[in-house]
Protein backbone atom coordinates (compact mmCIF):
# COMPACT_ATOMS: atom_id res chain seq x y z
CA UNK A 1 0.00 0.00 0.00
CA UNK A 2 1.55 3.55 -1.30
CA UNK A 3 1.95 6.23 1.63
CA UNK A 4 -0.35 8.70 0.22
CA UNK A 5 -3.42 5.12 0.08
CA UNK A 6 -2.49 4.48 3.71
CA UNK A 7 -3.13 7.91 5.04
CA UNK A 8 -6.57 7.98 3.20
CA UNK A 9 -7.50 4.80 4.97
CA UNK A 10 -5.83 5.93 8.40
CA UNK A 11 -7.68 9.53 8.10
CA UNK A 12 -10.93 7.79 7.08
CA UNK A 13 -11.14 5.16 10.32
CA UNK A 14 -10.20 8.39 12.26
CA UNK A 15 -13.37 10.25 10.96
CA UNK A 16 -15.58 6.94 11.75
CA UNK A 17 -14.41 6.80 15.20
CA UNK A 18 -14.27 10.47 15.61
CA UNK A 19 -18.06 9.87 14.39
CA UNK A 20 -18.69 7.66 16.67
CA UNK A 21 -17.58 9.74 19.76
CA UNK A 22 -19.69 13.16 18.66
CA UNK A 23 -22.34 10.55 18.46
CA UNK A 24 -21.84 8.96 21.73
CA UNK A 25 -21.20 12.32 23.02
CA UNK A 26 -24.86 13.65 21.59
CA UNK A 27 -26.14 10.36 23.12
CA UNK A 28 -24.72 11.21 26.97
CA UNK A 29 -26.42 15.06 26.26
CA UNK A 30 -29.86 13.21 25.90
CA UNK A 31 -29.19 11.31 28.61
CA UNK A 32 -29.27 14.09 30.98
CA UNK A 33 -32.81 13.80 31.09
CA UNK A 34 -34.81 11.07 32.54
CA UNK A 35 -37.46 9.43 30.88
CA UNK A 36 -40.54 10.24 32.35
CA UNK A 37 -41.05 6.94 33.85
CA UNK A 38 -37.92 7.61 35.74
CA UNK A 39 -38.85 11.02 37.19
CA UNK A 40 -39.29 11.39 40.61
CA UNK A 41 -41.71 13.98 42.05
CA UNK A 42 -39.64 17.23 43.22
CA UNK A 43 -39.87 17.24 47.05
CA UNK A 44 -42.17 20.15 47.89
CA UNK A 45 -40.86 23.30 50.13
CA UNK A 46 -41.91 26.58 51.45
CA UNK A 47 -38.78 29.32 51.39
CA UNK A 48 -39.18 33.26 51.79
CA UNK A 49 -38.20 35.41 49.07
CA UNK A 50 -36.09 38.28 49.02
CA UNK A 51 -39.20 40.61 49.83
CA UNK A 52 -40.13 38.06 52.67
CA UNK A 53 -43.04 36.40 50.62
CA UNK A 54 -43.79 32.67 51.54
CA UNK A 55 -42.99 30.47 48.56
CA UNK A 56 -44.01 26.97 47.64
CA UNK A 57 -42.37 24.89 44.78
CA UNK A 58 -45.63 23.55 44.42
CA UNK A 59 -47.05 27.24 43.26
CA UNK A 60 -44.72 26.24 40.19
CA UNK A 61 -46.87 23.13 38.75
CA UNK A 62 -47.48 23.74 35.04
CA UNK A 63 -44.00 25.69 34.65
CA UNK A 64 -41.05 24.06 33.63
CA UNK A 65 -38.15 24.85 36.47
CA UNK A 66 -34.68 25.44 37.12
CA UNK A 67 -33.87 25.57 40.66
CA UNK A 68 -30.70 26.37 41.48
CA UNK A 69 -28.91 25.57 44.80
CA UNK A 70 -25.97 28.47 44.78
CA UNK A 71 -24.44 31.08 47.19
CA UNK A 72 -22.75 34.13 46.68
CA UNK A 73 -19.38 32.76 47.45
CA UNK A 74 -19.23 29.80 44.71
CA UNK A 75 -17.12 30.68 41.79
CA UNK A 76 -18.90 28.14 39.27
CA UNK A 77 -22.19 29.96 40.41
CA UNK A 78 -20.80 32.94 39.68
CA UNK A 79 -20.16 31.99 36.20
CA UNK A 80 -23.98 30.10 35.84
CA UNK A 81 -25.70 33.01 36.99
CA UNK A 82 -25.95 35.24 33.81
CA UNK A 83 -26.79 32.23 31.82
CA UNK A 84 -30.08 31.71 34.01
CA UNK A 85 -30.65 35.37 33.71
CA UNK A 86 -30.46 34.70 29.89
CA UNK A 87 -32.75 31.69 30.24
CA UNK A 88 -35.22 33.55 32.32
CA UNK A 89 -35.32 35.94 29.72
CA UNK A 90 -35.48 33.73 27.01
CA UNK A 91 -38.13 31.13 27.97
CA UNK A 92 -40.37 32.56 30.49
CA UNK A 93 -43.08 33.19 27.86
CA UNK A 94 -42.86 29.11 27.36
CA UNK A 95 -44.34 28.72 31.02
CA UNK A 96 -40.34 28.67 32.31
CA UNK A 97 -39.17 30.11 35.81
CA UNK A 98 -35.63 29.84 37.36
CA UNK A 99 -35.80 29.75 41.54
CA UNK A 100 -31.94 30.46 42.63
CA UNK A 101 -31.53 28.95 46.76
CA UNK A 102 -29.10 30.62 48.11
CA UNK A 103 -27.63 28.51 50.45
CA UNK A 104 -25.19 31.63 52.35
CA UNK A 105 -25.09 31.21 56.19
CA UNK A 106 -25.33 34.67 56.52
CA UNK A 107 -28.56 35.56 55.08
CA UNK A 108 -29.83 38.34 53.18
CA UNK A 109 -27.25 40.42 54.49
CA UNK A 110 -25.00 39.13 51.75
CA UNK A 111 -27.70 37.58 48.95
CA UNK A 112 -29.92 41.02 48.81
CA UNK A 113 -26.97 43.47 47.95
CA UNK A 114 -25.31 40.06 45.38
CA UNK A 115 -28.97 40.03 43.36
CA UNK A 116 -29.10 43.82 43.00
CA UNK A 117 -25.18 43.97 41.94
CA UNK A 118 -25.96 41.06 39.66
CA UNK A 119 -29.36 42.11 38.56
CA UNK A 120 -30.78 38.87 38.78
CA UNK A 121 -34.06 38.69 37.08
CA UNK A 122 -35.68 35.31 38.73
CA UNK A 123 -36.74 34.48 42.13
CA UNK A 124 -34.54 34.02 44.82
CA UNK A 125 -35.04 32.50 48.08
CA UNK A 126 -33.04 32.08 51.04
CA UNK A 127 -32.27 28.09 51.40
CA UNK A 128 -32.22 25.98 54.58
CA UNK A 129 -30.31 22.80 55.75
CA UNK A 130 -33.72 21.12 55.79
CA UNK A 131 -34.55 21.68 52.63
CA UNK A 132 -30.94 20.95 51.14
CA UNK A 133 -31.48 17.59 52.52
CA UNK A 134 -34.86 16.82 50.93
CA UNK A 135 -32.62 17.50 47.85
CA UNK A 136 -30.00 14.56 48.60
CA UNK A 137 -28.05 16.64 50.74
CA UNK A 138 -26.82 19.32 48.40
CA UNK A 139 -23.24 18.34 49.00
CA UNK A 140 -21.48 20.70 46.42
CA UNK A 141 -22.58 23.63 44.85
CA UNK A 142 -24.10 24.89 42.35
CA UNK A 143 -26.79 21.77 42.65
CA UNK A 144 -29.43 22.29 40.05
CA UNK A 145 -32.64 20.08 39.29
CA UNK A 146 -34.97 20.58 35.85
CA UNK A 147 -38.26 20.15 37.10
CA UNK A 148 -41.03 19.08 34.52
CA UNK A 149 -44.61 21.06 34.66
CA UNK A 150 -45.64 18.16 36.64
CA UNK A 151 -43.25 18.78 39.44
CA UNK A 152 -41.38 16.02 38.83
CA UNK A 153 -37.24 15.72 38.36
CA UNK A 154 -36.31 15.78 34.74
CA UNK A 155 -32.34 16.38 35.47
CA UNK A 156 -29.82 17.25 38.05
CA UNK A 157 -26.59 18.95 37.34
CA UNK A 158 -24.01 18.77 40.31
CA UNK A 159 -20.95 21.17 40.08
CA UNK A 160 -20.27 23.45 36.66
CA UNK A 161 -21.67 22.24 33.92
CA UNK A 162 -21.59 23.54 29.93
CA UNK A 163 -23.93 26.00 29.32
CA UNK A 164 -24.77 24.07 25.82
CA UNK A 165 -25.80 21.18 28.27
CA UNK A 166 -28.59 23.22 30.37
CA UNK A 167 -29.79 24.69 27.09
CA UNK A 168 -30.15 21.30 25.73
CA UNK A 169 -31.78 19.96 28.67
CA UNK A 170 -34.17 22.75 28.77
CA UNK A 171 -35.45 22.36 25.26
CA UNK A 172 -35.87 19.22 25.28
CA UNK A 173 -38.01 19.33 28.68
CA UNK A 174 -39.97 22.20 27.37
CA UNK A 175 -39.98 20.64 23.71
CA UNK A 176 -41.77 17.81 25.29
CA UNK A 177 -44.24 19.06 27.33
CA UNK A 178 -45.56 21.80 24.22
CA UNK A 179 -45.89 18.45 22.02
CA UNK A 180 -47.51 16.46 24.71
CA UNK A 181 -50.26 19.40 24.78
CA UNK A 182 -50.50 20.09 21.15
Amino acid sequence: MSFSRRSTVALAAALVVAAGCVSRLEEARAANVKPEKDRKLAPDFTLKDSNGKAVKLSEYRGKVVLLNFWATWCGPCKIEIPWFIEFEKQYKDQGFAVLGVAMDDEGWEVVKPYIERRQMNYRVLLGTDAVAQMYGGVDALPSTFIIDREGRIAAVHIGLVNKSDYRNDLEQVLEKTERAAR
